[in-house]
């Protein structure tokens, strides 16, 4: 899971699982849209969050390269 922070006066912090991302579109304000088409308003940029799920996807195939030695 990948923290991510809602567009909103508070900027409250989620976790939200990369498996129900379907697409990160920027229009203008970032926006994350799920497999269920529910869509998210989120502060941080496309790259950001392309690169929270890459790290997160790195980390979970070393960890199971690492458990399968």
């Amino acid at each position: 899971m990948i923290e991510l922070h809602k567009l909103s006066t508070q900027r409250e912090p989620f976790q939200l699982n990369c498996d129900l991302i379907e697409r990160v579109d920027a229009s203008p304000d970032c926006h994350v849209t799920l497999t269920s088409g529910q869509r998210i308003a989120v502060t941080e940029s496309v790259d950001e969050v392309v690169a929270k799920i890459r790290a997160w996807r790195v980390d979970v195939l070393s960890r199971a390269l690492r458990l399968a030695r």
